[in-house]
């Protein structure tokens, strides 16, 4: 069986009795495991990983209230069980081709979709985000001290835009953490959403960066679409700029490190973009 371990094979099995592996979706660049399986009952997905997965934490987060609106209106997955302990959960199986991997992507109404959907998400809540912005500098200070091809006089300009930066601290709301077609199911015309894995509270901008970094940047027509459907557009200059570094930051180093070399480029030319 693929990487699940006993123990989580053990809690599958008292789970859903009888089941069958129908197709591994795993991404294979971190240990999370995705199987999707067929029971008596029906299909589902199956999400595991190691005792230090955060991201499996992070979709239990995100399923404990967060991502109700969308799953009463069929548009994300009902978790059916989960172990925190042993990081693994069950969520039901959703029909639909991913929309990163056909035209849809570049769908204006997918992306008025994706805005309507995200703007639900992010009215679930709001809390002071100086906590939230305090934590995502912290964070990408330490991509810049890991393993990376970021070049040294770059580094340096990048801890100067970090320390002089001063703004505001937005609201943090419940983000996705990684808004983009890969994450969006497309079943006859619906926008449905899957992976919860980069779920937590933070500026609502931080959802946007992905798109803009990515097909927003080449049909600005798709990110006009996109605030059609989320409504208003709470990005500032000043804050943008921070959120386009940090993302930047850690796009380059984090595909080095699994060894992403096409990710790492796009993440080596957000860096100057968001320089410029």
């Amino acid at each position: 069986m693929p990487a699940l371990t006993p123990d989580q094979t053990a809690a599958l099995a008292s789970w859903l009795p009888g089941f069958e592996i129908a197709a591994d979706l795993s991404w294979g660049q971190t240990d999370t495991v995705v199987l999707r399986v067929r029971t008596a009952g029906g299909e589902y997905v199956v999400k595991a990983g190691g005792p230090a997965n955060h991201h499996i934490l992070r979709e239990l987060q995100a399923h404990d209230g967060a991502t109700d609106v969308w799953v009463a209106e069929g548009r994300a997955a009902r978790l059916r069980h989960a172990d925190a302990a042993l990081r693994i959960l069950v969520v039901d199986y959703l029909p639909g081709v991913l929309a990163g991997s056909t035209p849809a992507a570049l769908d204006p109404d997918v992306h008025r979709q994706a805005g309507e959907l995200l703007r639900q998400l992010h009215d679930e809540a709001s809390v002071d985000g100086a906590m939230a912005e305090e934590a995502a500098m912290r964070s990408a200070l330490r991509w810049l001290d890991t393993t990376h091809r970021i070049a040294p006089a770059t580094v340096r300009r990048l801890r100067d835009a970090l320390g002089a930066a001063s703004v505001d601290p937005p609201p943090a709301v419940p983000t996705h953490g990684d808004w983009q077609p890969r994450n969006w199911l497309i079943d006859d015309g619906v926008v449905r959403v899957i992976d919860f894995g980069r779920f937590a509270l933070r500026a609502a901008a931080t959802d946007f960066a992905r798109l803009a970094a990515q097909e927003w940047r080449t049909d600005p027509d798709l990110e006009r679409a996109f605030f059609e459907g989320y409504g208003d557009d709470p990005r500032t200059p000043e804050h943008w700029r921070l959120v386009r570094l940090r993302e930047a930051i850690a796009t380059a180093a984090w595909a080095h490190q699994v060894g992403d070399e096409q990710f790492e480029e796009q993440g080596h030319r957000m860096i100057r973009e968001a320089l410029e």
